[in-house]
């Protein structure tokens, strides 16, 4: 029987395969491959650039360690656009084009809900991204968030404690007509109802609303305790305009609460002495001591000069960061790329990161979540620097980190009188 070299060759490979002979020197060699998109324009773009420049990081140093099992890390990155109609096609592409060997979903909830199902079907390892229950329904049980969260407790109990402690019985939403915000409304109002809040006025609008004075007038009219506000980086920003210019009247105690964007240095920038007075979460903010942040931020600020996006990078980054973190404790570990060996490890071990300790429960959400509540308080326009001071963001919640109380009613609060 005649035997081409082609066919020994596949032969051969098979039988090397099923006797468990290892790989050649060089297929050792090949980089392992870590995939993802990030939204690098689109509403969440600022944001994501930001936070990979903190991945390429990591790349950068763990490959000056020798990389992870004796083999570079090469990092396959797509622009989604922010738009979750591109991600299963992205993440289809690294899995079955690029051949990755680790995923990292997208940053936000919005483009990260929609791979969900694929990565469950192929049973495959996900590291979450400041994604908010895209896991509630799938359920899927090799998926890690690196977000500080969990249910919207964990998100607003800070919020509301602060309410209550003023004396609130009365609170008005508004939120943006998408399942991450609509997410978070719908866990701040079962809070609000538990904590026996009369909601007085409600409101979703279209994601692409520009114009929000009608709806700032509507909650003047009825007059509630809290404003309660879910929203997306656009319309944070017309939103903070739009109660600048119209007020919300003196019997607001507290305004914010869910408002993404407004973490985003570029927009705190932009935005300047408008904050003064909001309330609203935060993954870090200054003062906040975990070990390694600070060598992390002074190294993270001058790429960030030369890539030009966020300079400060207290959000995203430093999560961003700790993703390779994890990633890096769990192959090290396991000795192993293999999904279900590393999905075993993150449950069953905490992490050492630059943002704390972190040990996730069986939703592959943080066991012990860490969401600030914080009010803006005597900033100015046009400096930057400021920010890097604690007393610009007074840590209202968790209490461990809580630097003040809330200034109320918001409109002295507002107006720093």
């Amino acid at each position: 029987m005649n035997i081409s070299r082609r066919n020994w060759l596949s032969i051969a490979g098979a039988l090397a395969i099923a006797l468990g002979v290892s790989a050649s020197p060089a297929q050792a060699q090949q980089p392992i491959k870590v995939g993802m998109s990030m939204p690098q324009t689109g509403s969440l773009g600022a944001g994501g650039k930001a936070a990979l420049v903190a991945l390429k990081m990591w790349v950068e140093d763990v490959n000056a360690k020798g990389g992870l099992l004796g083999r570079k890390v090469e990092l396959i990155v797509y622009d989604d656009q922010t738009n979750p109609a591109l991600t299963p096609g992205i993440y289809t592409k690294l899995l079955d084009v690029d051949k990755v060997d680790l995923l990292i979903a997208p940053y936000g909830t919005v483009p990260t809900a929609p791979i969900m199902p694929l990565v469950k079907q192929r049973n495959l390892l996900l590291m979450g991204n400041f994604s908010f229950q895209v896991n509630h329904t799938v359920k899927h049980d090799m998926w890690f968030n690196n977000a500080p969260w969990g249910t919207a407790a964990s998100w607003f109990d800070g919020y509301f404690i602060a309410g209550q402690k003023l004396g609130a019985k009365t609170i008005a939403f508004l939120a943006s007509d998408q399942e991450f915000a609509q997410n978070l409304a719908n866990g701040a109002k079962e809070l609000a109802k538990n904590g026996g809040l009369k909601t007085v006025y409600e409101q979703n609008y279209p994601p692409t609303t520009v114009d929000f004075s009608s709806m700032i007038r509507a909650i003047r009219s009825v007059k509630p305790d809290l404003v309660f506000v879910a929203s997306y980086p656009n319309d944070s920003v017309a939103i903070v305009r739009a109660v600048n210019e119209i007020g919300v009247g003196p019997d607001v105690k507290l305004f914010g609460g869910g408002m993404v964007g407004l973490q985003f240095t570029p927009i705190m920038e932009s935005l300047g002495s408008l904050l003064n007075g909001i309330v609203n979460y935060n993954s870090y903010v200054p003062g906040m001591n975990y070990p390694g942040i600070e060598e992390f931020l002074q190294r993270y600020s001058k790429k960030a000069v030369e890539a030009k996006v966020d300079p400060l990078g207290f959000y995203l980054p430093p999560y961003n960061y700790a993703i390779g973190q994890m990633l890096e404790q769990a192959v090290t570990a396991t000795k192993s790329l293999d999904q279900k060996l590393l999905a075993d490890y993150l449950h069953k071990n905490e992490m050492k990161t630059i943002v704390g300790p972190i040990r996730y429960g069986p939703d592959g959400e943080w066991a012990t979540p860490r969401v600030v509540q914080a009010q803006f308080r005597g900033v100015v326009d046009k400096n930057i620097e400021q920010f890097r001071q604690p007393a610009r963001q007074v840590v209202l919640y968790p209490d461990q980190y809580k630097t003040g109380d809330a200034i109320a009613p918001f409109e002295k609060a507002r107006s720093g009188k």
